[in-house]
């Protein structure tokens, strides 16, 4: 697994972590770009990148294997260490040309006080059992919340975590708890085969780095169902809307068993946002909406449409709108 990283690549990915950047864009045609605070811009002083030197470039940060694999699928995502960050990197082809973006992970997780977050947060690591969701839009720090909660139970419980994740992004320490960390690609072929498998790796807690589709929501529904406690991410904008995206995956003959399903494992949706400070750098922003037996109903009942309500109407319980 060993990578050879040339002085050019070094020295983007110095500027990178120096300029506290979050992504580092390689595209033929145009100077390596930088995203900060959510703003893209071009490294100062950089040349337009050829074809030869983004090819160099990109493939000093890949293993071979990795690069066997771009070939025959044409994308490939995986991740790789540099000083005291890891780098979680998507290869693909554009116009026929290698083309990267990578994101910056830093490697010590910090912790939910830390990152700022809701104390409420710590509530929702104690459960044995049940389906925590952190929703938001790429790039607004699902990764790092759920990373949190993890190290807040591997730090307090003995449990065995299993995660599933593509490509994995926080690299745990076995604290009082085993960290089973399976990145799919490497570790396994799939999000639901790993999912189907895990069940009979005696896991108490496990983390679904993210629910793309029926076969992995579905999988993960009957993992929370099974007496297991399960993290997972989801695209959606607001909490009130998760329910219906994951009922809304499955045919109508299925969707009254899966909204039973999901609303007798949920334990809370925490939908979260990057918002830019006056003064620069970034702050987190919730919404959070706790399972209480109001929202188990609505869910239950098919009425979600009344959910932002009750989030709004329910802050003595913990939910923030």
């Amino acid at each position: 697994m060993q990578i050879g990283l040339i002085p050019e690549m070094k020295k983007l990915l110095d500027l990178a972590i120096d300029k506290k950047a979050s992504d580092l864009h390689l595209t033929v045609g145009v100077p390596p770009m930088i995203r900060i605070d959510g703003a893209l811009m071009a490294v100062p002083d950089e040349p337009n990148l050829t074809t030869e030197q983004t090819s160099k470039l990109i493939q000093s940060f890949m293993t071979q294997d990795q690069v066997e694999r771009l070939k025959v699928r044409k994308e490939v995502d995986f991740s790789f260490g540099y000083q005291d960050m890891r780098f979680r990197a998507n290869t693909y082809f554009q116009k026929g040309n290698l083309a990267a973006s990578l994101r910056l992970i830093p490697k010590l997780i910090k912790s939910i006080a830390d990152l700022g977050l809701p104390p409420i947060l710590e509530k929702f690591t104690s459960p044995s059992q049940g389906f925590m969701i952190i929703t938001g839009p790429t790039g607004h720090g699902k990764s790092t919340t759920l990373a949190a909660m993890i190290n807040a139970i591997n730090h307090t419980r003995s449990e065995h975590i299993v995660t599933v994740e593509d490509p994995i992004e926080y690299v745990f320490e076995h604290d009082k708890s085993i960290i089973s960390q399976r990145e799919v690609g490497s570790d396994t072929n799939s999000f639901a085969r790993a999912l189907r498998s895990c069940l009979r790796e005696d896991p108490n807690v496990v983390l679904v780095g993210e629910m793309r589709d029926l076969e992995t929501i579905e999988a993960a529904l009957t993992i929370a169902e099974t007496g297991h406690l399960v993290f997972a991410t989801l695209h959606t904008n607001s909490a009130a809307q998760t329910a219906d995206r994951m009922i809304d995956v499955f045919p109508p003959h299925q969707q009254q068993q899966v909204r039973m399903q999901l609303a007798n494992v949920l334990l809370g949706v925490v939908s979260q946002r990057l918002l830019p400070r006056t003064q620069g750098g970034r702050v987190v922003a919730c919404e959070i909406m706790v399972a209480n037996s109001a929202v188990r109903n609505t869910i239950r009942e098919g009425k979600t449409h009344q959910l932002p309500n009750i989030i709004q109407t329910s802050a003595s319980e913990g939910m923030i709108a």
